[in-house]
């Protein structure tokens, strides 16, 4: 997934020397309304590798984020791309411990995501919101690049570089902003997950008859 914002993000930070004859992974590839795939295409990759949890465009292989490095191995890739979908998985923690892992030293991350004002977007989940100082502590193991806030809609960009000499550092303690608990949180829980579904769904079957009564109303005023 992508929006217009990530690829302007890749766009501008994104040169062929982080590309040519390098190898890419790109992490939640399904290309549902837009893909970095063809700019970062355009610098000739060595490889071009996207994985998602589900078949279709953009996809090479179905890998779960959180079993890259069992699928791939260690430090395979020199370039590793996610866009929109961090928010989306439940256990962030172990899966930008797999991105960090995943790369070769000295290679590159890019990573979108959502932060706190973006409404709920399940896809088929939505968890979390990472605000820049979230990802400045996150990533204090990388050279951190490059972090921008999104300027057309709430959301965070990170371009950072794994050292040479790489210790990852502990994220345990960091609580995120969670659209399910409406506060930060450092997990969320299977209750708060039903519960926030169950009001989720009422909130949807109310919509019914509001959209019914502004439609009546509006032919009554034409």
């Amino acid at each position: 997934m992508c929006t217009y914002g990530c690829l302007e993000f890749v766009r501008s930070h994104l040169r062929s020397e982080d590309v040519r004859d390098r190898t890419v992974l790109e992490v939640g590839a399904l290309d549902v309304n837009g893909s970095v795939r063809p700019l970062v295409g355009a610098f000739e990759p060595a490889s071009y590798t996207g994985v998602d949890v589900e078949a279709g465009p953009g996809v090479d292989e179905i890998c779960d984020a959180t079993k890259l490095v069992e699928r791939f191995g260690k430090e395979k890739f020199d370039l590793l791309i996610s866009t929109e979908l961090l928010e989306h998985v439940r256990d962030w923690r172990g899966v930008i411990s797999q991105f960090k892992h995943i790369l070769q030293p000295g290679g590159l991350l890019l990573i979108t995501t959502r932060s706190r004002g973006f409404p709920y977007h399940a896809y088929p989940f939505d968890f979390w919101r990472f605000e820049p100082a979230d990802m400045n502590a996150i990533f204090s193991d990388f050279e951190i690049e490059v972090i921008e806030s999104d300027a057309d809609s709430p959301g965070v960009f990170i371009k950072a570089r794994k050292p040479k000499r790489f210790v990852e550092n502990e994220t345990r303690p960091l609580a995120l902003f969670s659209i399910i608990t409406k506060r930060r949180a450092l997990e969320v829980s299977d209750a708060q997950i039903a519960a926030f579904q169950r009001r989720e769904k009422r909130r949807h079957a109310l919509r019914g008859p509001e959209r019914f009564v502004r439609k009546m109303r509006n032919k009554l005023r034409s």
